[in-house]
């Protein structure tokens, strides 16, 4: 049995450079993985099974009429198993797993939730079936099932390009109080893809510095960090949820450096000087009730235990 971490994962930045003739977006990217995650157990097994961590007592999978109760498919339409399906592809393996999953990570946030999932159902299934697969063999593989599942792999710190697979790895990586809040329901990363190559969108597009962004992370300057981050899709999702906005401008009101979106949205992280400040920026929102996690960076996407 195999016990994993599946972490989550912010953007410092998010620009795109352009279109690449199949459709996909070309991006330049400060990517970092952060604390909050997902709960992955693998077990051998003679074939492969999908189960929330409810339903991990019985042993038995989760029923489509629960599964569509959740907003996670339990099914064959989660990254998690997809992923599991195609490293059997890959390699011929016969083998199977019981893939128990507990999500902590939220949906629809822009914080890479399925493709963690999916990584780290590659990562450890490469272990308990002693395939031997060496790390840019499961980057390849991931990079099918998802753009943002080769970062999930690396984990960390990195600059990411081209549609998601070049990844330049950067260290140190500094460990950065976050606080996060959903102030909306998910969002549909293509609906927001489209939006934003909307020639009459007529939205104000900013556009980060990444170069001056990934020198002031590695020099931990968080005041010339706020200045140089942004998001390109952040004036698109906010013109769909106003509520984005209001919260980046909570988080800064209760003492954030600044208050951005990550990915697509609909999460919105402060970025904090220190422990001290996150954690009572996080206990005020909630005493007002709001929705809200406290969790900070880290130099690794997958922890095994």
């Amino acid at each position: 049995m195999l016990r994993l971490e599946a972490r989550a994962k912010i953007n410092w930045t998010l620009d795109i450079l352009g279109r690449r003739e199949d459709g996909y977006h070309l991006m330049d990217m400060l990517m970092q993985s952060v604390a909050l995650a997902d709960e992955i157990t693998l077990e051998q097994a003679e074939h492969l099974e999908l189960c929330s961590k409810a339903s991990a007592s019985s042993a038995t999978a989760v029923t489509q009429q629960d599964a569509a109760a959740q907003a996670v498919p339990f099914d064959e339409r989660n990254l998690a198993y997809r992923a599991a399906v195609a490293l059997q592809q890959y390699t011929g393996c016969r083998q199977g797993a019981v893939i128990t999953l507990q999500k902590n990570i939220p949906s629809g946030a822009g914080m890479g939730g399925g493709s963690a999932d999916a990584a780290a159902v590659l990562y450890g299934l490469n272990h308990l079936w002693q395939l031997g697969l060496s790390q840019e063999e499961l980057l390849s593989i991931g990079l099918k099932l998802g753009a943002d599942v080769p970062f999930m792999l690396t984990g960390g710190l990195a600059r990411v390009g081209g549609i998601g697979e070049a990844i330049k790895p950067l260290f140190p990586a500094p460990k950065i109080w976050l606080v996060l809040t959903q102030p909306c329901d998910g969002l549909s990363t293509k609906e927001i893809f489209t939006a934003y190559d909307d020639p009459e969108s007529g939205l104000a597009i900013a556009h980060p510095n990444n170069e001056k962004a990934q020198d002031a992370l590695l020099k931990g300057d968080l005041a010339a960090l706020s200045n140089a981050m942004d998001n390109v899709l952040e004036s698109v999702s906010v013109a769909k949820r106003p509520a984005i906005a209001q919260a980046a401008k909570l988080l800064e009101e209760a003492g954030a450096v600044r208050g951005m979106m990550t990915g697509s949205g609909s999460v919105v992280y402060g970025v904090f000087s220190g422990e001290a400040e996150a954690r009572k920026a996080y206990q005020l929102f909630e005493q007002k009730g709001m929705n809200a996690r406290l969790t900070h960076t880290t130099d690794k996407g997958i922890a095994a235990f």
